[in-house]
Parts: C-alpha cells; structure tokens; sequence
C-alpha cells in the first residue's frame, strides 16, 4: 500500500503541475513570441521550442526533486492508510497522458517511416559533398525533404534537379542540411509525446520558425536569398508531399501563407541581418542556474515538508 500510494501521489503532483503549466503556456505564449520578434529567427525557434517542452520538464524534474523525496522521507511506512479517490483518478490521468503520448509518436514513426519507404523505392546516391546523404528519388514530391532521425538524409526528386539551377539547388540543400543539423525531426517526433489541447497555435509558430532559421543558415547573401526564393517558387507548383510524413522536413510545405512570407522574406533579404545574430554570453544563464540552486539549497529541507503537507491534504 505504501508503494501504491506513494506511485499515486508523484502521477498527481506530475498531472497537476503539467496541466496546470501546460495551460499558463497557452495563455501566455503569444505576447512572449511577440516580444522577441527583433531576435533571430533562430533565437525565436528555440524559445517557442523550450516553451513548449517546458511543461514536461518542469513537472518531472518537480516530481522527481520534491514530490517523491518528500513522500519517501516523510510519510510514516507503518500507517495503512486507504488511497483516496482524488490521487487515484490523478494518477489513471498521468499514466493515460504517458500512454496516449507515446502511442501518438509511435503512430507518426510508423506513417513516416511507411511514406519514406515509399519515396526512396529505386532512389540513388548523390555526390553532393556534404556530411549528410543526398539521394535523388525517381518521385517529383516531395521535391526536397530531409527525412530520418537516426541515419537522417536528404531526398531529392529529380524533376527539382532540372529545375533548379546549380546555385538554387546548393541553396536549397543547405537549407536540408540545417534541418538535419538542428535535429527537427527529433524535434518534432519529441512534440507527439507531449500533445495538449491549446497548443497548436504555438506548435504552427515553431514550424513556421524552423523554416526561417533554416533560411537564415542557408544564405549569407542577397544573391542567395534570391536563390532560395526562386527555388521555393518553382518547387512550389509540385506542391507539398503528401499527409502521413509529418517527421520530415520538407522545403516545400503547408500552409501556403506560411510558404509566402518565406518568399517574402528573403526577397526583402538584406546583408545587414546577419549583424543581427548575435549570442548572449552564457554566463547569464549559468549565473541564474547557480542562483536558483543556492536558494533551493537553502530551503530545501522546509519545501519538503510544505509539499509533503500538501501531498497529505492530497490524499486525505
């Protein structure tokens, strides 16, 4: 009884606070992303990113630090007391949202890897000098695509390889290879197992971020933007790949909005932007960790015994 109480109340304290983080999230994620548009595109992608793992990691590492120790410290092993009807109903939640979540990346694995399957029927190497394999695939959609998460690739269909010109294409298998670099596959495969209700919204920013980021890294000069934005043009008329891909990274992609500030974008691309990417020292965010750490440090032993107390109301 124990060990079942003690596995009901660290699933509730998890639902609880992932639910209850998850929500803030939705509320307050847009005036966020707002108020980092002059950031880089690249910054602005690893902030919706972060915002959108947060609720996971903060729930987990609360349940793991606090919630758990307390129990295992403070709550008497010798009382039989009965697992109330709060903490129970908590806890089928928490292993129903771990289920559903990894179901629904299973789910995405298993489609994407079926339509990637099906792409690469009869593909063929390409000696494009780069760290990551380019093969060209007999279909014209998806014209270019970076797909896989372990032994990830480009795919090029050979109607954008005569399309192109020598420079479009270099350009837009630069912007491939940032996708694989950056590991947004991974990324997104990481999204399906922490699906929520609300944050669509947020999850359509990040997309529509990465690609930009991938812009940015692709080019590094007006001509090349140009380039980039003639590539996306042409390819355009093929298309999107079809639905059941979502852990790839196509160039091509819905919705078309999306695909015309890109366009946009980088017409509008000027040498001055590169000026704008600049880094914040690391020392910012070591010095707060180090901060936040001391104070925990401090007060550790009374955050045990107030969230125990709370953990107690919990199951009474």
């Amino acid at each position: 009884m124990f060990a079942a109480r003690g596995v009901a109340v660290s699933l509730s304290v998890f639902v609880i606070t992932y639910c209850a983080l998850s929500v803030a999230i939705c509320l307050t994620w847009r005036a966020l992303w707002l108020t980092c548009q002059r950031h880089p595109v690249r910054r602005i992608a690893d902030m919706l990113f972060a915002l959108r793992m947060f609720p996971l990691l903060a729930a987990a590492l609360i349940t793991a630090v606090f919630a758990v120790p307390s129990f295992l410290l403070l709550e008497p092993r010798t009382i039989d007391e009965p697992l109330g009807g709060i903490p129970l109903m908590l806890g089928i939640c928490g292993a129903g949202l771990g289920f559903f979540g990894v179901l629904n990346a299973v789910i995405a694995l298993r489609q994407t890897a079926r339509a990637v399957s099906t792409w690469t029927t009869e593909a063929q190497p390409v000696n494009a000098c780069s760290s990551v394999p380019v093969l060209r695939i007999p279909r014209a959609v998806p014209a270019l695509t970076a797909a896989g998460i372990i032994q990830p690739r480009v795919l090029m269909s050979g109607v954008a390889e005569v399309l192109l010109t020598g420079n479009e294409l270099k350009t837009a298998l630069k912007h491939e290879i940032e996708h694989v670099r950056r590991r947004d596959n991974l990324r997104k495969l990481l999204l399906r197992l922490v699906s929520f209700p609300g944050m669509r919204g947020l999850e359509a920013a990040w997309l529509e971020a990465i690609e930009m980021a991938a812009d940015d890294a692709a080019v590094s000069s007006a001509g090349e933007a140009l380039d980039l934005a003639a590539a996306l043009i042409k390819l355009s008329r093929f298309g999107p790949a079809e639905a059941g891909a979502d852990l790839t990274a196509a160039l091509v992609h819905r919705p078309v909005s999306a695909m015309n500030a890109r366009v946009t974008r980088l017409i509008a691309w000027t040498d001055d932007r590169l000026a704008s990417h600049y880094t914040l020292s690391p020392w910012y965010g070591i010095g707060a960790v180090l901060a936040v750490v001391a104070v925990f440090a401090v007060t550790y032993s009374q955050l045990l015994v107030r969230v125990h107390t709370a953990t107690e109301w919990l199951v009474r």
